[in-house]
């Protein structure tokens, strides 16, 4: 059994990282583990991040061109399912229902989100197209409470909506920090809400009066505006720059904490790549993060203020801060693992097929 997979707003082989990137190829790996066979059934990006009407249309044709080439393909004929991850009116799934209709196979999408508002306005084609193919979805399965909202409110009769907790590509823990080295920050530097979360880190580390120091890891078109908010603390902010696979794994090995308020996060890869090597989370309670996030924690209206005494807490408490790494660290062993993904995505496309 083959499942087709399709990703419009970035291929898993796009040249980039991002949390999008690997959330799709974590989707692959859980099939695979899962018994299945996958194909990237295509690489084409679609993608209107400006509500450009020519652009929606010209990407409109090149989606036609696309199923005509898929349908006439000798692959399609081995497919028995077609999964789609993230489809929304910015990078509506153009390719998938149309396939899936010719070929009677299920379809299914992973992180849809609903934005009927959008129906109306700059992006009004590719909202339509995007709820289209929400509505034509055997199944959908989401990772947030917050999307489960709209897609339990508009879903046509008989659309199963199920829950599948965002997870990371691996199938065991990876070795416990020691939590002896500075906090850590994990993100890419764009304006906009990444960069709001690294003013919120600045206002916080103001209030701290525990002793501190700081890494922080990422890159992107805002790092000199990164630099300029943590050029007040001198040396006990470090930039890092970007770091992957096993350079970033050993900041985790010896991060104390965790901190990224996490401004309109989706959910945030890095939360489960600290808690799954017993760091914990300083953050904020919001939409997103509270699906991943071990704990209690404050709320925006709280501010910064409620942030640094959540470091300080942890900071000035050893044994508070292990424990409270061991707790994020069993509920990444419980929900958010590539075999507990496997199981839900298994149970889904067996449930499809029938």
């Amino acid at each position: 059994m083959t499942v087709a997979v399709y990703a419009p707003l970035k291929a898993p082989d796009h040249p980039v990282p991002s949390g999008d990137r690997a959330m799709a190829r974590a989707l692959i790996a859980a099939l695979e583990l899962a018994g299945y066979a996958t194909q990237v059934a295509s690489g084409l990006r679609i993608y209107d991040g400006r509500g450009d009407g020519g652009l929606q249309a010209n990407l409109m044709a090149k989606a036609q061109m696309e199923v005509d080439r898929l349908l006439a393909s000798e692959d399609a004929a081995g497919w028995t399912h077609w999964l789609t991850y993230h489809n929304y009116y910015k990078a509506p799934d153009l390719i998938g229902p149309v396939v899936c209709r010719a070929l009677g196979i299920p379809y299914l999408q992973v992180e849809s989100t609903r934005a009927r508002k959008r129906l109306t306005g700059p992006w009004a084609s590719f909202a339509a197209a995007a709820e289209a193919a929400t509505d034509a979805a055997d199944a959908v399965l989401y990772l947030t409470e917050r999307d489960s909202e709209a897609l339990r409110r508009d879903a046509p009769e008989g659309q199963r909506l199920i829950h599948l907790h965002p997870f990371l590509a691996r199938a065991d823990l990876p070795p416990q920090s020691d939590l002896s080295s500075p906090m850590l920050s994990v993100a890419m530097m764009r304006h906009g809400d990444k960069l709001a979360s690294y003013r919120l880190i600045a206002e916080t580390l103001q209030q701290v009066t525990a002793d501190w120091q700081l890494d922080i890891v990422g890159d992107g078109p805002a790092r000199d505006d990164v630099a300029a908010l943590m050029a007040p603390f001198g040396t006990r902010v470090q930039l890092r720059g970007m770091q992957t696979g096993n350079a970033l794994e050993t900041y985790y090995a010896h991060a104390s904490l965790l901190l990224w308020p996490g401004v309109n996060e989706a959910f945030g890869l890095t939360y489960l790549e600290a808690q799954a090597a017993g760091i914990p989370v300083v953050a904020q309670d919001r939409d997103g993060v509270r699906d991943v996030v071990a704990g209690v924690h404050p709320t925006p209206e709280e501010g910064p203020a409620a942030l640094a005494r959540d470091i300080d807490a942890l900071l000035s408490d050893p044994v508070a801060r292990a424990a409270a790494g061991a707790t994020a660290r069993a509920q990444v062993a419980e929900l958010h693992l590539l075999p507990a993904a496997a199981r839900t995505l298994a149970q889904a496309l067996k449930d499809c097929a029938r």
